[in-house]
């Protein structure tokens, strides 16, 4: 894909140390509650409002000035005294906390885990200004001060935190833990870099005179703004399915844009134009040799495009504690979202489990 395409469509998009596997069904299956998979938001909504043995509830936090809307999951057996054992959940680029953060916060709750879902700075419940803004630091720093929220709750462990991430968020979260040592094991789900994406294209094929014209754009528009002209906001996925090729983004509309899925009315799917060359600046994996040294867990769909996101993390990662790479056979970039869910539980809570040191449940 076309890195001007990427731009205007993500731009669209949004142990066993040293060894990669493919995820076997059985894999610590016993341990998991239902993992029918839960496919519409609808659906989501439903199966939630009917499970006793998890609660939500919506929260507020602080980072810096800017007040960030969130949403709690916890069993709902917690005891009065005890500590748990906690989980940020960092949604995808375009996503929203209700979407498919929510879904894995959920189950992790379902675990015996405290989970915090939360919106972006900029976008959607969370405040910020300029709206609408994907600033890769600042997205970082979300992650931090959802680390913060987390110390001032009586009923967190605060020697048992964690990170989730899915697609850019499971490259925030790596980002995040590398220099927060409160965190003390990270995942990504379908990992996607952003910095890399917009450099190289959704599957790593975009070139340099690509990327010269999209910074060409960047500049032309920042000018156009500073001298009053009203800001361009670009979708991340594709509005519709029609004429897209790629399947990832075929996918990716449908999740977000069809009311059968996900689609949240709150949620435009937009993000200004101007946050582009801040993601091209970005490289999450910046560092990675060095500063990641705690243990690591990467989750890929076998066919998903961007799948090259988690290899490179994976094969970078040489000083983290432990580091795995699972890949699910037949599985998307946005089957992990949603329908293979299940599939990734069973590797996510035996990580999280030897890690944060949680029973499971």
């Amino acid at each position: 894909m076309a890195l001007k395409t990427l731009a205007l469509a993500i731009a669209t998009l949004m142990t066993i140390s040293g060894t990669s596997y493919a995820a076997t069904a059985g894999t610590s299956r016993a341990v998991l509650a239902d993992q029918t998979p839960i496919t519409s938001l609808a659906a989501f909504e439903r199966v939630v409002s009917q499970d006793r043995t998890v609660t939500r509830r919506a929260t507020t936090f602080k980072n810096g000035q800017i007040d960030m809307a969130g949403v709690l999951f916890t069993p709902a057996t917690m005891e009065q005294g005890k500590t748990y054992p906690a989980i940020v959940v960092i949604h995808p680029g375009g996503g929203a906390k209700e979407q498919t953060a929510s879904l894995y916060a959920y189950r992790l709750a379902q675990q015996g885990y405290v989970a915090l879902a939360y919106d972006a700075s900029h976008q959607n419940a969370s405040g910020g200004e300029p709206r609408l803004l994907e600033d890769p630091t600042a997205r970082v720093e979300d992650a931090r001060s959802a680390v913060d929220y987390f110390t001032t709750l009586p009923f967190v462990d605060h020697e048992r935190i964690a990170a989730l991430g899915i697609c850019a968020g499971g490259a925030y979260a790596i980002n995040a833990t590398m220099t927060d040592h409160r965190i003390k094991a990270v995942a990504g789900i379908s990992s996607f870099n952003y910095g890399d994406g917009m450099r190289k294209g959704w599957r790593g094929t975009g070139t340099a005179a690509e990327l010269s014209a999209s910074l060409d754009t960047v500049a032309q528009l920042r000018t156009a703004e500073a001298k009053g002209a009203q800001p361009v906001l670009y979708p991340y996925v594709p509005d519709s399915i029609e004429g897209v090729s790629e399947p990832d983004m075929v996918e990716a509309s449908q999740y977000y844009r069809l009311a059968s899925r996900w689609k949240l009315d709150s949620q435009p799917n937009r993000f200004l134009a101007s946050s582009n060359d801040k993601l091209i600046a970005f490289d999450a994996f910046n560092g990675i040799d060095t500063l990641l040294t705690q243990p690591l867990l990467l989750i890929a769909g076998s066919d998903a495009g961007s799948k090259w996101h988690s290899d490179r993390a994976y094969a970078e990662a040489t000083s983290a504690a432990e580091k795995e790479l699972v890949v699910i056979p037949g599985g998307t970039h946005m089957s992990l979202y949603d329908r293979d869910v299940g599939k990734a539980m069973p590797s996510l809570i035996q990580f999280y489990g030897k890690h944060l040191k949680q029973s499971a449940i």
